[in-house]
């Protein structure tokens, strides 16, 4: 059999043939980023070699479709997934926004072998890694598609290391300041939560080593977009997110559940033996696992300075499940799923979890329920299986579809009844000529294309009865007479008619007389002024019976030693009053102060720690001002200018300084302000009011 090494440098060499002489966009050779999809294909996923072999050829035959690989003589599932990834590289959505479900699901149906997804991840991976070689524009459409389509692909595959790296990459080109200010504090927290697991984990040592315990101490600390992310749902500061990190016991024991137990609920009652304990917030899911195979115990318990802390333990092999992402997080997380997809993502997870499965066509394949097409410009469109090109025609617009007289698919002209299938790209052909005909409905699948043909088969009544009624109408004028909506209703009722329409279009063909509508109206007004007399007769004799009847705005803490040094503010970052801020103290300068968010704090936190003074401001600002300025895209229109500088001056904010910049390929402003405010306060109400002007795209603090 061949071996491991021959394999994969075999698929190797002729993908460095077939690329030899591309580069990336930084001008290094294209063969870098296969090299660095296989590494994270072993080293971090630990899928079998030949996946890696795939990644090789893939890259090798996505530009060379006619390229020969299997004169390698590979297993045929190694071809399988190259073809699989091969499809889902030729996916160009227009609008990852709008369609990452689409595409989601698209992905899959292309990866007959489930581990096709697996590798597209890692493909992604290497791209986010290595963002700074892209041009802008493709970062950023990077970026958003990662967000959208990438990582919640792998939650579902339980690969979490992978997500979590992702995630914190997007967030750090997404929201650079947040994720400043996220790992900033972190930074700065640091040595509390060292300190805190030290005090918590001292009284405990002799009670877990009398009781012959084994174990490992882990802080968890929860990555910078998941810490973002319960800002943002919660609408809650850093410090607001309680559980920012948490302490687990990593239990050494042999692979013996009933054991694992016993330990576990052992250092559970150390734990809250020594600490008081939350026990409305005890999870446990070790005498209950998850449906997605999750073992832990989990509790809050308050320390002795009266901080709430959560406990997380395990036993070594929980620990693996739980980090590696063989058990999958969707109950836990609450991903929307459907349950065609679980079905056949659940073999995806047991591809992984047993990499030398021999028949990846024996495990579930992907639903084909649906099938996607595309338009030539790249655009996806979903529709269901036996849809035809009429149907995707009137998906499009109901104009081309009422027009189709056929299509060019593949290159090759079709009929309108044509049935399409996924990867088609479509182009629609149209005749003024063609008139939408009956037995359309009896062909078309789609709810949308069905009910357009009932309504453009309905226009033909509709003019018609246009035509009967201003046939009517200059009747009625001719003899002087009216015919108001009751009366009319009153004659439908009588010769059985349901619709208006029906009864005008009906005038027009002939089935209805105008003379006899005349010869009811003048029958139904003699009758009515019959009915009229009588009434007013009866009123009047019913009334001939009735009876009538500064400076001072921070203060330095805890700085006993530099009292009197002056401070002033940094112009890095132009903390406001109520900024989250700190005080660097300079050798010259007295102390400078800087926000949290500052591009320079990371760099002082961390070289100068003995250097940075904590400070306050006072409860009340003391009347001051502080410059600000502010960063404003917006669209290239009207009167939007104008209305940006009425906002910037506005509440209690001045403008010091207001330049334009007209950015014509992108179609945009771009204004540079500088505003005087007295707190931050009413700098977010500046902010607040710009970004809900009509044409402003983003506000940003400089």
């Amino acid at each position: 059999m061949e071996t491991i090494d021959s394999m994969v440098s075999r698929a190797r060499d002729l993908a460095a043939k077939a690329l030899e002489g591309k580069t990336r966009e930084n001008g290094h050779p294209f063969i870098e980023h296969p090299d660095n999809v296989a590494r994270i294909v072993s080293d971090e996923i630990g899928l079998p070699p030949e996946c890696i072999a795939a990644v090789y050829l893939h890259e090798a035959t996505r530009d060379n479709p006619t390229l020969d690989i299997r004169c390698l003589g590979l297993d045929e599932s190694v071809y399988t997934m190259v073809e699989g990834l091969n499809l889902i590289s030729t996916i160009k959505p227009k609008d990852t926004r709008l369609e990452a479900e689409n595409y989601k699901k698209l992905i899959i149906q292309y990866s007959r072998d489930p581990r096709v997804t697996v590798l597209k991840l890692a493909d992604r991976l290497e791209v986010m890694r290595h963002l700074d070689v892209f041009p802008k524009a493709s970062r950023e459409r990077k970026v958003l598609e990662t967000l959208l389509l990438y990582i919640p692909l792998a939650h579902q595959l339980g690969l979490y290391n992978m997500k979590r790296e992702m995630e914190d990459i997007w967030l750090s080109y997404s929201e650079p300041e947040q994720y400043r200010l996220i790992t900033n504090k972190l930074m700065a927290t640091q040595k509390d939560r060292e300190r805190l697991t030290e005090e918590f984990i001292e009284p405990l040592k002799k009670k877990l080593s009398d009781a012959g315990i084994s174990y490992k101490l882990k802080i968890r600390t929860k990555a910078a977009y998941s810490i973002w992310a319960k800002m943002q749902k919660q609408k809650v500061p850093f410090e607001g997110v309680y559980d920012v990190f948490a302490i687990r016991f990593i239990i050494d024991c042999e692979d013996d559940r009933n054991r694992e137990k016993d330990l576990c609920w052992q250092v559970y009652s150390f734990v809250t033996e020594e600490y008081e304990p939350d026990t409305s917030r005890l999870r446990d899911w070790i005498t209950n696992p998850k449906t997605n195979g999750y073992e832990s115990l989990h509790i809050t318990v308050r320390n002795r300075t009266g901080s709430s802390l959560e406990v997380q333990i395990r036993t070594r092999r929980m620990d693996d499940i739980a980090e590696n992402g063989f058990a999958s997080h969707w109950s836990y997380k609450g991903i929307r799923r459907e349950q065609d997809m679980d079905r056949w993502l659940s073999a995806v997870r047991y591809a992984l979890e047993h990499p030398d499965t021999d028949s990846p066509e024996e495990l579930p394949q992907p639903p084909e329920k649906d099938i996607f097409v595309f338009t030539p410009s790249g655009e996806l469109r979903i529709l269901p299986k036996g849809a035809s090109v009429l149907d995707f025609a009137f998906n499009i617009h109901t104009g081309i579809g009422s027009r189709c007289t056929g299509a060019m698919v593949g290159g090759k002209p079709v009929p309108i009844k044509e049935k399409l299938k996924t990867g088609d790209v479509v182009e629609i052909l149209t005749s003024k000529n063609q008139k939408p005909s009956p037995d359309w409905i009896n062909f078309v699948v789609t709810t949308k294309a069905r009910s357009k043909i009932r309504q453009l088969l309905n226009e033909v009544e509709h003019r018609k009865a246009a035509d009967g009624k201003e046939l009517l109408n200059r009747r009625l004028k001719n003899w002087k007479l009216e015919f108001p909506d009751e009366m009319q209703s009153e004659f439908m009722k009588k010769h059985k008619f349901t619709a208006v329409n029906t009864f005008l279009a009906a005038i027009t063909d002939g089935a209805v007389d105008v003379n006899e509508i005349k010869e009811y109206i003048l029958t139904e007004d003699q009758r009515r002024a019959e009915m009229q007399e009588a009434a007013q007769a009866a009123e009047a004799a019913k009334v001939h019976r009735c009876v009538p009847d500064g400076k001072e705005d921070i203060l330095v803490l805890n700085a006993k030693d530099v009292k009197g040094i002056d401070y002033r503010m940094a112009r890095c970052c132009n903390p406001v009053y109520g900024d989250d801020v700190f005080g660097f103290v300079t050798r010259s300068e007295g102390i400078k102060i800087h926000r949290i968010t500052c591009p320079n704090a990371a760099r002082l936190l961390e070289t100068y720690p003995y250097r940075i003074q904590k400070v306050r401001w006072a409860d009340t600002p003391s009347g001051g001002s502080f410059q600000v300025a502010l960063k404003v895209i917006a669209a290239h229109e009207g009167q939007v200018l104008n209305k940006i500088m009425e906002v910037a001056g506005s509440f209690k904010a001045s403008i010091r300084s207001f330049n334009v910049t007209e950015n014509l390929r992108a179609g945009t402003y771009e204004v540079a302000i500088k505003i005087s405010v007295p707190s931050n306060l009413e700098l977010d109400k500046v902010v607040s009011q710009l970004k809900a002007l009509r044409n402003v795209i983003k506000v940003g603090r400089l």
